[in-house]
């Protein structure tokens, strides 16, 4: 359920994201229609809910279904077991994948949102006016040009009618649009978003950031984030880790983009994410922006995963590839392993 923290300013300096369970999706392929949201916000084990990213255009993201694909596979020996394409309104029917735990991974080569803004804030609001659904934060994942995520927040800040505590999430750090590196790994870029970005948000918004594997990346981070302080209340950590690539079982590209390159998550991205967690905790911390909370993501499916999350820092712990692969009830198997102990490692 939703505090009214979320929208309310903590400590004069911005809105704080506060919900309970600190469970929830993050952005992914099945949090793209009305059926995905529909599930995610009715199921009591999710404390908020987060969109797939989407652009503020009315045309929304160009989808081709041909060439903008996911796959399930093992790490191990690269078995691909399902794939799939998330376009239209139907939902998924690759939920139930086979496997053993811990070894079914991710790979895709998928863009952005086909829906637009504006279409996410019509899902939210119709939602919204489900008495069969509690009140929940819903986290609006987006993207595009500086411009245009001001544009964004300027639309989300001012959505009426919506009973729903609302937060916008920049994703700065998808891996697979070519031509465009994600912005995230570079301060100059980072700053010109933040600079367009309200001094003194009435919504939480937050960065999702991509996978940073040296020092030298975090302070990028860091340096854009000291000198906007105030302006993020959350990051997301992390994104799918681009420039993977996986053959099927006939040596053939198991992802039909160039190259057969993707995003890879799930259990395997598992540590990096874990690294990821522990290293902006501790930076953050030591920076002075220890109210900027920390959404961990990154190859979580039960109660072990959502712990090792929380130990390394996360305020909140979400998951995509889980979810395709089980399906919502995959939030209902981490509450019962925890037992409701959500804040053992608080």
């Amino acid at each position: 359920m939703a505090s009214s923290d979320s929208t309310q300013k903590i400590l004069g300096i911005c809105p704080r994201l506060s919900f309970y369970p600190p469970l929830l999706n993050s952005a992914s392929p099945w949090a793209t229609n009305i059926d995905d949201l529909t599930v995610l916000a009715k199921s009591p084990f999710t404390g908020a809910v987060t969109t797939r990213t989407s652009v503020l255009a009315e045309s929304g993201f160009d989808h081709q279904q041909e060439r903008h694909r996911y796959v399930f596979f093992d790490p191990v020996n690269g078995v691909t077991h399902s794939n799939g394409s998330r376009d239209g309104p139907s939902p998924s029917s690759e939920w139930a994948i086979a496997g053993e735990d811990g070894k079914v991974a991710t790979l895709n080569s998928l863009g952005y949102s086909p829906l637009c803004l504006q279409k996410y804030i019509d899902i939210i609001s119709k939602l919204s006016t489900d008495e069969a659904i509690s009140p929940k934060t819903f986290i609006i994942s987006v993207t595009g040009s500086p411009e245009d995520v001001k544009g964004c927040y300027d639309t989300i800040a001012s959505a009426q009618n919506i009973r729903f505590p609302l937060a916008m999430e920049v994703n700065l750090s998808c891996p697979n649009i070519p031509g465009v590196p994600p912005p995230a790994y570079n301060r100059d870029e980072l700053v010109r978003y933040l600079n367009l970005l309200p001094a003194h948000p009435t919504i939480p918004v937050g960065l999702k950031t991509p996978p940073y594997t040296h020092d030298g990346q975090f302070r990028e981070l860091m340096s854009a984030l000291k000198e906007h302080a105030g302006k993020v209340s959350f990051l997301t950590a992390t994104n799918t880790l681009g420039s993977c690539l996986v053959f099927n079982g006939d040596m053939a590209e198991a992802l039909p983009s160039q190259d057969g390159l993707g995003g890879m998550a799930g259990p395997a991205l598992h540590p990096l994410a874990l690294g990821n967690v522990r290293s902006l905790r501790r930076m953050l911390d030591d920076a002075g922006l220890s109210e900027v909370d920390i959404i961990g993501v990154g190859g979580v499916s039960d109660g072990s995963g959502y712990l090792r999350m929380r130990k390394a820092g996360a305020s909140m712990v979400a998951l995509a590839s889980g979810l395709g692969r089980f399906g919502v009830d995959v939030f209902k198997g981490i509450s019962k392993d925890l037992n409701g102990q959500w804040q053992a490692l608080g």
